[in-house]
């Protein structure tokens, strides 16, 4: 049983983040600029605007509301987490303003300005193989005065699907005067898979029409997932930060997809990069592969004499990737072939 004092902190913190939330304005609903004769509209939801950089800002927020509210975090807790990066820079932020310590459990080859960033946000690191992050994480979090977050078998769960400001509310609400304010399509790529399960439940929830597609790169499972029906597939997983896994996570719901793309990564990398010489926008290739698969269902709608609109997101900022995704040399001693990604996505960039 918790003290008086004990719930006061827990109070107290619900307020700071609350606050926090408070001081910061919805990301932007950004209109990609598409020819008037196509009468399709397509919007991308900038979450690298959150104070944090990027999506992974909302998931954070609600671990922690979720974790204050069931009694798990606690004045003194350490926390850890098992992240390839973008949701440790985000926990980390959370922990600071809470004053607690954070321990992200990361690949050893997660991208060192990523590494920064968390270590910048007051979190520590322990670096391991990618095949040992979920046991490291699990084991750390089973210490006494320590917890899990565990974004994966969570992040389904402690967002409410059905408002709250979650990002499909928020969607709606920014389309609102728009021409075609019930998009026919929203896209997303899916990591942890909380994403799309808030989006899909959300839509039907709330009586939408709008389908969901969920883009997944090479090397995930999340597509043969989908597609079998089967929840024991793996793979080698993905080469693409933030989305894309080796397993298929607990919080992915393929119920309420409606179509799956797969994006070859050299097509992720080049939208990325033809979004940023074209629009200005610099984002990381999660939004590429976002972006690619946007634009292939504009164009079937553009073929089939289909009005109506489109929403995707601006996964992350593009600068922590300036090192990787955006260096060419980089990019070939990973073996991927630009010229034939551009080769395939220039065609459905107006």
């Amino acid at each position: 049983m918790s003290s008086p004092t004990a719930r006061d902190w827990v109070h107290r913190a619900v307020r700071i983040i609350e606050a926090d939330a408070n001081r910061s304005a919805d990301t932007h609903l950004r209109v990609f600029d598409l020819p008037q004769e196509w009468g399709v509209r397509l919007y991308l939801k900038d979450e690298s605007v959150h104070p944090t950089g990027s999506l992974k800002h909302r998931l954070a927020r609600s671990l922690f509301l979720f974790g204050l509210s069931n009694g798990d975090i606690t004045e003194g807790t350490t926390l850890v987490e098992a992240s390839s990066g973008s949701t440790a820079v985000s926990e980390a932020y959370f922990a600071r303003l809470l004053g607690l310590q954070f321990v992200a459990v990361v690949p050893a080859q997660t991208s060192a300005a990523k590494l920064d960033l968390i270590t910048r946000q007051g979190g520590r690191l322990h670096l391991v193989e990618p095949g040992d992050v979920y046991a490291a994480a699990e084991a750390l979090g089973a210490q006494d005065g320590w917890f899990y977050l565990d974004q994966f078998a969570n992040a389904s769960t402690v967002t409410d699907w059905r408002g709250n400001n979650n990002i499909a509310c928020s969607i709606f609400e920014q389309l609102a005067l728009e021409p075609h304010p019930e998009p026919e399509w929203i896209v997303v790529g899916a990591g942890t898979g909380g994403t799309s399960a808030t989006i899909g439940r959300y839509c039907r929830y709330s009586k939408r029409a709008t389908r969901l597609a969920v883009v997944d790169p090479e090397g995930s499972v999340f597509e043969e997932a989908w597609r079998t029906g089967s929840r024991a597939v793996t793979g080698p997983g993905s080469r693409i930060e933030g989305i894309g896994r080796p397993r298929v996570e607990p919080s992915f719901v393929p119920t309420v997809v409606d179509e799956v793309f797969t994006v070859p990564d050299a097509e992720s990398v080049a939208a990325m990069r033809i979004l940023f010489e074209r629009n200005g926008i610099r984002a990381g290739a999660s939004t590429g592969t976002n972006l690619s698969a946007a634009l292939r269902l504009v164009d079937r709608m553009r073929r089939q004499g289909r009005p109506g609109s489109v929403v995707t997101l601006i996964c992350d900022d593009g600068n922590r990737y300036l090192d990787t995704y955006y260096a060419d040399d980089w990019v070939r001693a990973r073996g991927i072939d630009l010229d034939a990604g551009r080769a395939a996505v220039e065609p459905f960039f107006p």
